[in-house]
């Protein structure tokens, strides 16, 4: 038996060093995959264009302008003059914002009386408009609290704060969402390299005619799995190494947790993943329709219902329970657990079971229909 399995991995070794564009697409898409997607997918939202109407133009104005653009959150972009001209930069995307200033801004904050700004946001983009507001209030926040404390100083009052918030962010203390989208990257790379690599090997021998010899042979269906998984096993550890690697280099990010961890959960995954090629791959008979149903399975579910991009809590209840089509979900979990909090199995022990779970039943549905049709 292990000579047998060891014969059908030595040929697919041999066939996949022979095909110099499979080749590049497993170890150079990941990469350039990486590069992409760590810096064009990003939930920060920096440089972010203000217009200002200013119809006071005072010393506090003005300090309040520096005081939110003393960041790289906010460029002025300009100043307008009238109202006319505020829907004009709206509309023609000159700003993303408008911070419209009262005339009497100073005399009612110097009599103890409230003042009010307004913030016209473009919110055609509702993610990047809440995120504008939420920074404009917390600079607003910063700059009432130290004009606060500057008039009680000038009153003779001693300045004190009742309640002081001090927020300490573990685990991602920049609140970098490329340590966020990172692991879930790695799930979506080695999905689609397992899934899309194995299903089209198998079909490939169907194509070939080789799988009716493979039938007739010693070769129990069992075996030729093995057989056909544990290149691809090895490859996409590979490919997990050199996405670490680069996002190391890349990214700066480190794995907090352990690497036999990390290591065992990979396999698992990869476990799953590659039984789920295996069942598209009888239930395809060409490669171009393996590749397509490969994809669809792979690829969208592992963006959309992971939890990678959107996360699967805000989701209607019917979703949530759509998510679990995709074993990426599962090992995104992990993922972040061993990489980004670097906790131990006690945390994650569940996913473990439902990667497993996954991986047994495509295993059984895979047996069974590749069983009925080699005995057809």
């Amino acid at each position: 038996m292990i000579r047998r399995i060891f014969a059908l991995a030595k040929k697919e070794f041999r066939e996949l060093s022979r095909d110099v564009r499979m080749l590049f697409v497993l170890f150079a898409f990941p990469i350039i995959l990486l590069g992409i997607f760590g810096y064009a997918i990003t939930f920060d939202v920096h440089h972010i264009k203000v217009a200002v109407y200013d119809q006071e133009k005072s010393d506090l104005t003005r300090e309040f302008i520096n005081n939110i653009t003393s960041s790289d959150y906010f460029d002025v972009v300009g100043y307008i003059n009238s109202e006319n001209e505020i829907r004009t930069a709206l509309d023609d995307r000159d700003a993303q914002c408008v911070i419209v200033f009262p005339s009497d801004m100073s005399r009612k904050l110097y009599t103890g009386e409230e003042a009010k700004i307004q913030v016209l946001v473009d919110g055609i983009n509702a993610n990047s408009a809440s995120i504008i507001i939420n920074y404009i209030n917390s600079a607003t926040s910063s700059f009432s609290q130290s004009f606060v404390k500057e008039v009680m100083a000038v009153n003779g009052i001693k300045p004190y704060v009742p309640i002081d918030p001090q927020p300490v962010f573990w685990f991602n203390p920049e609140l970098n969402s490329t340590f966020f989208l990172l692991p879930g990257l790695i799930a979506f790379i080695l999905i689609i390299t397992a899934v899309v690599s194995i299903a089209l090997s198998i079909v490939r021998e169907k194509e070939r005619g080789t799988i009716e010899q493979i039938n007739v042979s010693h070769i129990s269906y069992i075996e030729l799995l093995i057989g056909k998984t544990l290149p691809y096993t090895i490859i996409a550890l590979i490919i997990s190494a050199l996405v670490l690697t680069a996002g190391h280099i890349l990214f700066g990010i480190t794995v907090q947790g352990s690497y036999f961890l990390l290591f065992f959960t990979t396999l698992i995954f990869l476990f799953a993943a590659l039984n789920l090629g295996i069942f598209v791959s009888t239930v395809a008979d060409s490669q171009q329709v393996a590749f397509q149903i490969a994809t669809l399975v792979s690829m969208l579910p592992a963006v959309i219902l992971s939890g990678f991009i959107f996360p699967i809590e805000s989701m209607p209840p019917f979703i949530q329970i759509l998510t679990n089509v995709t074993p990426a979900k599962f090992y995104i979990v992990i993922l972040r657990d061993i990489m980004l909090k670097g906790v131990g199995i006690s945390a994650f022990w569940d996913q473990i079971i439902y990667l497993l779970i996954f991986a047994f039943v495509f295993l059984t549905l895979s047996t069974l229909i590749g069983k009925k049709t080699r005995a057809v």
